[in-house]
């Protein structure tokens, strides 16, 4: 299945019934009297988040989505029926967007979650509903109310709980492949990795979902390489894993450009938790690896995230997929980083319950 995180819809929900214009004539009955019912209502277009969906690209073969018009009032009173409601399934994380592409409408979070897009229209009065002790018969009855229409954006963000960050070749897939059953494709040319990927990791009995986004390259929020449209994945981690590849030329500065792409980005990333690790390990010898070390120690103290009174800077990790080196330390360093954050985020909402 091929991955797609936007996509552009147009909808409509339905016209509501018109109603009707009728007068009960019986054998025997001398004054019948209107009896024209109301018109149905249109239906609905509405988002529903459900389980197992984890791309947009049913929207990019439909695009277009037209609920039914309602049914029309007809005599002795009988009401039209409602048209049934367009209902379009979508991945859990996924936003909705007016046609600006700007203003938010809707971000589908959970399960089961659902959002009225378009509302159909209410039906129109039948001649019925215009009696009145002076108009004994009324012929006239309204129709039907116009349904709307509009074009959204849906934009999908991958829930997961860490994100792995870094230049092209870094070792992210490497690493997602050693660590979760996920089978990215690895090879060694840069934009191996051409849309993101999810894997699920166990580390002492926790678990927790890992997501692998594409290498940054300088110039990513100006559309270089695949540009940084795929941050919006890693928006919602509760922390980050930044490889750094200890075989490139110089480690300082291949961690500054992804840092300051992040920073480009926006969107709250940079002040996310931050583990930096100094992958492929194993591939250089002990003299290079010192003074990668050193390198990225200084990047890592100009760039980095800027640390709270008291708080003392997470100390680098050496890491190497291939031989496992460093690997479980980062998966322990993750898990906690979780784990607080959840922490937090749960005596946040219950302080903010207990507010009036």
């Amino acid at each position: 299945m091929k991955f797609l995180d936007q996509a552009k819809v147009y909808v409509r929900s339905g016209d509501g019934g018109a109603g009707a214009v009728s007068f009960r004539r019986e054998k025997f009955i001398e004054f019948g009297g209107p009896d024209g019912g109301d018109g149905g209502r249109g239906g609905d277009v509405v988002a529903h988040c459900v389980d197992g969906l984890n791309t947009l690209i049913d929207y990019r073969y439909q695009q277009h989505f037209k609920a039914g018009t309602g049914m029309h009032g007809m005599g002795r009173n009988r009401a039209g029926g409602r048209a049934p409601d367009i209902v379009m399934k979508v991945p859990v994380g996924t936003q909705i967007f007016d046609e600006d592409n700007e203003t938010l409408l809707a971000d589908l979070t959970e399960v089961g979650q659902r959002y009225v897009i378009a509302k159909g229209g209410n039906g129109g009065f039948g001649n019925a509903h215009f009696t009145t002790s002076t108009n004994r018969a009324p012929r006239r009855a309204n129709p039907g109310q116009v349904g709307i229409e509009r074009t959204i954006w849906l934009r999908l963000k991958l829930i997961a709980d860490a994100g792995l960050v870094g230049l092209p070749n870094a070792g992210k897939s490497t690493f997602l492949a050693s660590v979760s059953a996920a089978r990215p494709k690895i090879a060694d040319y840069p934009f191996t990795t051409l849309h993101p990927g999810l894997g699920v990791v166990k580390i002492d009995d926790r678990e927790f979902v890992l997501a692998d986004i594409p290498g940054l390259i300088e110039g990513a929020h100006e559309g270089h390489g695949l540009g940084d449209r795929f941050l919006g994945h890693v928006e919602r981690c509760r922390v980050l894993l930044h490889l750094v590849d200890a075989t490139g030329d110089h480690a300082g500065t291949s961690y500054r450009i992804v840092r300051q792409e992040l920073d480009a980005y926006g969107h709250g990333i940079t002040e996310k938790p931050e583990i930096v690790a100094l992958s492929k390990a194993d591939a250089v010898d002990e003299e290079t690896l010192k003074a990668q070390t050193e390198r990225l120690k200084r990047a890592v103290r100009s760039y980095g995230p800027t640390l709270a009174p008291g708080e003392k800077r997470r100390p680098l990790l050496m890491l190497s997929a291939a031989t496992r080196l460093g690997v479980t330390e980062g998966l322990r360093a993750m898990a906690a980083e979780i784990a607080g954050e959840k922490a937090i985020e749960a005596a946040e909402t219950e302080v903010a319950a207990w507010e009036p």
